[in-house]
């Protein structure tokens, strides 16, 4: 897959001292998205004979559109997963969008690196013009920059957007969200909102886990003391990790 940003192409970004700049996941992370992926899946794959339910779903939350065709109609050729996938994303803004809800605390959160001097970033596996899309019916578009907002991407891939972008952390529900923060040398900060509980999560490496992005604001606020420590701290000095604890 390839991202709305050319990812393989640019140095990464160097962060300012004591600056918070904090990559977020969308779907079930930013936004609880699921029951638009679900009608949209079902949709899609009830044109090919395919049933599904919700708790079938559930477990895919967060994975790249076409490892989810693929687990869901298991036999499907790479060219029947392709074109399923196509399909998905031609019926999701009108199947998938309505039904997208930001979760308690998200706006805020998106605001809070800023009021450390810092930013906020989306970096999502959900298909770019879709990701502007959610965000703007979920009412989040002003809290991130629409040149911050990146698709496309999954775990890895992520990783090297975030590094891009001089990320300090990334939030996120998945394990391979956690995959992300460790290629970018970010915080990784996970959120039990997906479908992955607390000790999975602490399981795949998280360095913090939040019960929900409610508790956010508070956490980026110690994270942007223990950069801005970690700036002044004399070279050589060791310590605990900026924003790990």
């Amino acid at each position: 897959m390839t991202s709305s940003a050319a990812t393989g192409s640019r140095a990464p970004a160097p962060r300012p001292a004591g600056v918070p700049v904090v990559g977020f996941d969308l779907d079930m992370t930013l936004v609880d998205s699921s029951e638009g992926i679900t009608a949209t899946l079902r949709a899609v794959l009830g044109e090919v004979g395919v049933r599904v339910t919700a708790e079938d779903t559930r477990p895919y939350a967060g994975v790249p559109l076409e490892l989810i065709v693929a687990g869901l109609a298991p036999g499907t050729s790479p060219e029947g997963v392709a074109a399923l996938a196509a399909r998905y994303k031609e019926l999701y803004p009108s199947l998938g969008v309505p039904g997208v809800q930001a979760y308690p605390g998200a706006a805020a959160a998106l605001a809070a690196p800023a009021a450390h001097g810092g930013r906020s970033v989306v970096v999502s596996a959900k298909h770019a013009p879709n990701v502007h899309r959610v965000l703007a019916r979920a009412g989040l578009d002003g809290a991130v920059r629409p040149e911050d907002v990146a698709g496309d991407l999954f775990a890895e891939q992520k990783g090297v957007r975030l590094a891009e972008v001089g990320a300090t952390a990334y939030v996120g529900d998945h394990p391979g969200d956690v995959r992300a923060a460790r290629v970018a040398g970010a915080v990784a900060v996970g959120v039990t909102t997906g479908a992955h509980d607390a000790a999975a999560l602490r399981g795949a490496g998280a360095d913090v886990v939040l019960d929900g992005l409610e508790d956010f604001p508070a956490w980026v606020a110690a994270h942007a003391a223990d950069l801005a420590g970690a700036a002044v701290r004399p070279a050589g000095r060791e310590g605990t990790a900026p924003g790990s604890r």
